[in-house]
């Protein structure tokens, strides 16, 4: 690629929204980090044997746990830019506005309890299950409280919202009836995915001119 081609590039992304844009590194920063220390488990690991968590305990994976609690503490702190950058869905409608900033204060701290998911590692028992269970809590009401304000944006895809909700009642079926490792592992990474369909539809709400309405298919 030429000097012109790099700087358009660049120009490009540099005009992404503050959410897309750390949308892209929670995403990569916890599936890099996390698979990372995949590779160098010790012994066999899986989604419905383990826990996540397990590649950060230093008992079973001496050097791999390096790479998921880095992973945990990367991937908080690329979430505070992203919640703090859905002021952009903000409207003039108070009853739309104050459930948004009410569900970014949570995911902010759900944020924080993200990274001390990676500062107490599986192996130092009470404050690392502190932080999961805090992590996973939070995160549950974020989901419901954000897509309930952002249903209520005009311009929002509707089936984004409406995704997340299945996100967050599947998880709460699963926790309630089948439970186990691969309840958590769908709950992550279906979140996850819910990043990606934020960050996209962020860039769209910039590229879409004021009044149209978004797409519900």
């Amino acid at each position: 690629m030429n000097s012109q081609g790099k700087q358009i590039m660049k120009s490009r992304f540099a005009n992404w929204p503050l959410t897309s844009l750390s949308g892209i590194f929670v995403i990569l920063l916890y599936c890099s980090f996390t698979f990372a220390s995949w590779a160098f488990y010790p012994d066999l690991f899986g989604p419905t044997t383990h826990y996540l968590s397990r590649l950060g305990n230093f008992n079973y994976s001496p050097f791999g746990a390096y790479f998921y609690n880095l992973g945990c503490i990367l991937t908080g702190l690329a979430l505070f830019p992203f919640f703090i950058g859905l002021y952009e869905w903000y409207t003039d409608r108070l009853y739309q506005k104050m459930p948004l900033i009410v569900g970014q204060v949570i995911g902010i701290l759900s944020a924080i309890a993200l990274v001390m998911i990676g500062v107490f590692s599986e192996d130092q028992g009470s404050p690392h299950m502190t932080a999961s269970s805090t992590f996973f809590l939070l995160n549950f009401f974020v989901l419901i409280i954000v897509n309930a304000a952002l249903l209520l944006h005009t311009r929002f895809t509707k089936l984004v919202a409406l995704y997340a909700f299945a996100i967050d009642i599947l998880s709460l079926s699963f926790e309630l009836t089948i439970g186990g490792p691969i309840t958590e592992w769908f709950t992550v990474f279906g979140a996850l995915l819910y990043v990606a369909f934020i960050s996209f539809s962020t860039i769209q709400l910039r590229k879409r001119p004021e009044g149209t309405n978004a797409k519900t298919s």
